[in-house]
């Protein structure tokens, strides 16, 4: 067969997936993470069977916690992941949306787990089957001993900034203002309860006390519908405790702007507004590209004699304090002030056969020459401070000639007349022509009205 020297093989998406896999095994910070979700997988295997033993629902929503922890061990993977990766000509920004992604697809499917748990529980509530509370207790206690040693183990980015930038739930609002009266009572317990204390460790150990609540009052009166209870209640902590969560990461995902920065880059535009040689800012956009990564691009438009360079260097300076992946482009202004010519205009531009213009003397000249008014003429001022090269007095006219001739069926010469001529016969300003009186500038048209070309009157 034909042998191809510079073909790139075609991996399988499993091929790529054991590559990458390779790729985040090779670090030794990932052996703890995979460690413990090893370990993970072996506690959630145990606390499955548990569940179908005891017949318990409230274990049953208590294990979707430690399924979670495990989506948290992967998300753990996949940050140190984008931290060896670089950006590509494809991914231009990096891989820092990944690790959103996978925080944002934990909260989801926690939430979906919390809505599967609330329909398992209607059902119950029609038909109560029986609780058996043999292993119900050691459940809840190696769960809880699990969940809070991987949560504090190991060292979460994106969920550690997710929990402290995302607004608080209804279980971290009602415990803060339970911690408030403890901490009035006891002032040396305000460093553990205020001033907001970690989601996860709150909803493990929320679950932990209603399975416990729920396994002395089957002992105690067999009321097999504490479980079902207990299973609602837990699921509604997980689903208030993630659903902030989704909706922070779901913003990022969506490129919108961080709220409690919005103050904070309209200042920065501002300053850059007042720079040298800028002359205007406009479409501006900012948003979030991972946790605490800030990405924009802004259009600068600046001054013809402005260096575009230093420009460049003052505004990046100014927005990179803030903006960590920023690009800028610069544009000269590109406004043009119209000059007036004094050339004359060709025949071919303006096709304006039938107009004739005559030629007009200077403005001087006629000031000169003014006898018909009394009032006398004055001198000649300077031209304003901006003229802008207005036509009129600083500015020698516009002259536009046209040298064809129609004939309109009575002979008579429509080519321009010069003003000299039109003046000495007459026609402008009396006195000033060679003849008394108003009069006609052709040759040809007798000076009576009322005569024939030979001089006899008509009958």
């Amino acid at each position: 067969g034909t042998i191809h020297l510079f073909r790139k093989s075609q991996r399988s998406l499993v091929g790529k997936l054991t590559h990458e896999f390779r790729l985040v095994a090779a670090d030794r910070r990932s052996w703890k993470i995979l460690l413990f979700g090893a370990i993970n997988l072996i506690c959630i295997g145990f606390l499955l069977m548990w569940c179908s033993s005891t017949n318990s629902i409230a274990l049953t929503a208590y294990t979707y916690l430690t399924i979670f922890d495990l989506f948290s061990l992967v998300t753990c993977l996949i940050s140190y992941w984008v931290m060896m990766k670089k950006p590509s000509p494809v991914y231009s920004f990096g891989f820092e949306r990944f690790e959103v992604l996978a925080v944002f697809a934990s909260t989801v499917l926690a939430q979906l787990g919390a809505l599967f748990i609330l329909k398992e529980s209607v059902e119950r509530f029609l038909e109560q089957p029986e609780i058996h509370t043999g292993r119900l207790l050691v459940g809840t206690f190696v769960a809880l001993f699990f969940n809070l040693f991987t949560m504090l183990s190991i060292k979460n980015k994106p969920f550690a900034y997710v929990s402290e930038a995302a607004s608080t739930s209804w279980l971290q609002e009602h415990v803060a203002d339970l911690s408030r009266s403890i901490c009035g009572i006891i002032p040396g317990l305000s460093s553990i309860f205020l001033p907001r204390m970690n989601p996860f460790v709150l909803i493990d150990v929320a679950g932990a006390l209603a399975l416990c609540i729920t396994y002395m009052l089957i002992e105690i009166n067999n009321y097999f519908a504490v479980d079902t209870a207990s299973a609602i209640a837990i699921a509604l902590m997980t689903f208030g405790t993630m659903y902030p969560m989704s909706v922070y990461s779901g913003k990022v995902l969506l490129q919108t702007t961080p709220p409690h920065v919005i103050g904070q880059l309209d200042k920065l535009l501002r300053e850059v507004s007042t720079l040298d040689g800028v002359l205007e800012v406009r479409n501006e956009h900012f948003w979030t590209l991972g946790f605490g990564t800030l990405a924009g691009s802004v259009h600068v438009r600046i001054r013809r004699d402005a260096n575009e360079q230093m420009v460049l260097a003052h505004v990046t300076n100014r927005l990179y304090t803030l903006v960590s992946t920023l690009t800028v482009q610069i544009f000269k202004d590109d406004w043009i002030r119209p000059t007036l010519s004094s050339v004359p205009i060709a025949n071919n531009i303006l096709n304006l056969s039938d107009h004739h213009i005559i030629p007009m003397p200077s403005l001087k000249a006629a000031d000169n020459l003014n006898p018909v008014t009394s009032t006398p003429a004055k001198p000649s001022s300077p031209p304003p401070e901006f003229s802008f090269n207005t036509p009129g007095k600083n500015v020698s006219p516009v002259i536009l000639l046209n040298t064809q001739t129609k004939p309109y069926g009575l002979g008579f010469n429509h080519g321009s007349a010069p003003y000299s001529s039109v003046l000495n016969q007459g026609l402008g300003i009396p006195g000033m022509g060679a003849a008394q009186g108003f009069r006609t500038g052709f040759a040809n048209v007798p000076s009576r009205y009322g005569t024939n070309a030979r001089g006899q009157p008509r009958p």
